[in-house]
């Protein structure tokens, strides 16, 4: 029972998450993916920034390591010079109290010396970490430039597909393959009117066929020729019912 639980619970998920992917905007997909991306670079950048810093806190500690061993190597030389002079000049004890104080030097000197390889080997270390951080920085750098601009491709790619369905929509409307809706197709309008065009057509000629038809014409081309034969009279009485002889 656990087991069939189980599994319709990852179907469900597994549904779910199918669903959630077709409904996303791609857009906003798009900018959570580089966003992602930005941050991943951030943090690297970081950690890169606390090796690097490390490197230089080695640094400066093993240059205050040489420093210091070089220091103790002259001071130890010369405690052994003074005595070497105060023994010349026949003072032993002064020149006793020099050695004890060359051995002290040398003592220092030695766990001086000690500390200066400890601190060249973590040195060296911090050293060959920090060039791996700064790599793998410019490395993450350059990918980040690289899905920047696949954004960018990817964006122009989407508007394009946006465009392209709006004018797939529009031509489907344009050739009646829609369904019909609340608007009707030009397709629908256009056999409309040339039905109406039609019937018009065939209303006409059954009017033109009829005896009123053929008697309003018989009237109408006797009035023409009244109004001939009158607008002749008043030529007549204007004078003007001769034309003009043309000289030769």
């Amino acid at each position: 029972m656990f087991k069939v639980i189980r599994r319709a619970w990852r179907y469900l998920i597994f549904a779910l998450s199918g669903r959630l992917n077709e409904l996303s905007d791609p857009r906003v997909q798009l900018e959570q993916a580089i966003q992602e991306a930005k941050e991943q670079h951030r943090l690297l950048t970081q950690q890169a920034a606390s090796v690097i810093g490390n490197e230089h806190e080695l640094e400066m500690k093993l240059n205050r390591s040489l420093e210091e061993t070089e220091k103790l190597q002259a001071n130890a030389r010369q405690a052994i010079l003074l005595a070497e002079q105060a023994r010349a000049a026949g003072d032993e004890r002064k020149a006793l109290s020099y050695e004890d104080s060359a051995r002290a030097f040398a003592s220092r000197l030695v766990s001086a010396e000690t500390a200066l390889q400890e601190a060249q080997l973590m040195h060296e270390r911090a050293r060959q970490a920090s060039a791996q951080a700064r790599a793998a920085v410019e490395t993450n750098a350059m990918a980040l430039q690289k899905k920047l601009s696949e954004r960018m491709r990817l964006l122009s790619q989407l508007d394009q597909a946006t465009m392209q369905e709006q004018l797939n929509k529009a031509m489907g409307d344009l050739s009646g393959l829609t369904p019909a809706g609340e608007t009707p197709t030009l397709d629908e309008v256009r056999e409309k009117i040339e039905k109406r065009y039609a019937r018009a057509l065939g209303e006409a000629e059954l009017t033109s066929n009829s005896v009123e038809a053929r008697m309003i014409e018989v009237e109408r081309a006797a009035i023409d020729v009244e109004g001939a034969a009158r607008l002749e009279a008043i030529r007549e009485s204007l004078g003007l019912d001769k034309k003009p002889e043309i000289e030769n």
